[in-house]
């Protein structure tokens, strides 16, 4: 059932990259959009409504970890669907901020859950944004057969074996590969999983949950480095200085753009279907691979291997999509080298709007 003009749309982290394109995508279709989010210094350079989010929607700021805020939303609105995206990311960063994560993420979602009981709202559908984390490096083709290697230490990392010997990574697919997460970040996310299916179930409103590759596009931060590689490649090559790669280069994203994002959670809204469902661009690459387009677009220098590494970084990230397609009728239409085009155009703009401000 796609949204309706008597639709209430809560959205958590409503203000960030993927809840304002959103916004600006499904404003209209709704009576009320309301966005919750902290405008958390990280991800918004100043604590004020972004400029990106829909002109209709109603800016709510609060912290989806505190009962008050929670009540103070919904005394004010009874949402008919919930599209949770508020989340702490970044799979280093959450080694170093467990407790910050767990309590976003984790308590944050059980915080939500309470309210709704607390003021006695049943939504007819909620849309949890997951992560491709939870997979954790995935399930490996080996001699023996496929096995699920686990995480890779970091003596494994500072001897520079970033493979699993000569066995060739799977892509994941939510009906068959297991969750099995290597970094405190895709644990949460999966303990969001969960607990949302324990409640949803039990009060039979139908969860939609959509397992993100990695999202890129006009919007994104540009000032947070744990996230958005895309967007962090394309400020050096524009520079002029050369995209430093870790490991050997030979790191494997998918990267799927904003708006081919936008159109799975409407897709996924629209089905009423309860599941987990990858979303990528189906295309996966490499970050070297990444790095050339982004530095030939800009005449910058070729990019450099480092050997550097993160730990709780995974070797090989991509999906199958071929169950959401079939599930929710999306397909992902834009190509990577047409979305780092997007991008580095939007970047250009940004930078000429602070400096006509200036």
């Amino acid at each position: 059932m796609s949204l309706t003009r008597d639709d209430v749309v809560l959205v958590t982290g409503g203000a960030g990259f993927i809840g304002s394109a959103l916004s600006r995508a499904a404003i209209g279709s709704a009576s009320r959009w309301i966005a919750f989010d902290s405008l958390h210094e990280q991800i918004h350079d100043r604590r004020e409504r972004p400029q990106d989010l829909a002109d209709d929607a109603e800016l709510v700021i609060g912290d989806v970890a505190s009962a008050a805020d929670w009540d103070r939303v919904l005394s004010d609105a009874t949402p008919t669907v919930i599209i949770h995206l508020a989340a702490e990311t970044g799979t280093s960063q959450s080694l170093q901020h467990a407790t910050r994560h767990a309590t976003v993420n984790v308590l944050g979602t059980a915080m939500m859950m309470d309210a709704l009981v607390r003021h006695d709202v049943h939504p007819r559908h909620i849309l949890l944004a997951s992560s491709r984390a939870v997979y954790g490096e995935g399930v490996w083709n080996g001699a023996d057969g496929e096995f699920s290697p686990g995480p890779r230490s970091h003596a494994q990392l500072e001897a520079k074996q970033w493979d699993f010997g000569d066995a060739v990574p799977v892509p994941s697919h939510a009906a068959r590969t297991p969750p099995r997460p290597v970094n405190v970040y895709g644990a949460t996310k999966l303990a969001q999983e969960n607990l949302l299916e324990a409640w949803c179930g039990s009060y039979g409103v139908p969860l939609t949950v959509l397992r993100f590759q990695n999202v890129y596009g006009p919007g994104q931060s540009l000032i947070n480095s744990y996230t958005g590689i895309v967007s962090l490649f394309s400020q050096m090559a524009e520079e002029g200085r050369a995209i430093p790669l870790y490991e050997d280069g030979r790191i494997v994203r998918d990267f799927v753009f904003i708006d081919d994002v936008v159109a799975a959670i409407r897709a996924g809204i629209a089905s009423g279907k309860s599941g987990l469902f990858d979303v990528g661009s189906g295309d996966p690459s490499t970050i070297s691979q990444v790095a050339e387009l982004i530095a030939k677009y800009h005449n910058a220098p070729p990019p450099r291997v480092t050997e550097q590494y993160r730990d709780g970084d995974v070797r090989y990230a991509a999906c199958g999509i071929e169950a959401t397609v079939a599930a929710l009728g999306w397909r992902p239409q834009v190509a990577l080298e047409e979305g780092i085009g997007h991008l580095q155009r939007w970047i250009a703009q940004q930078e000429q709007r602070i400096t006509t401000a200036r």
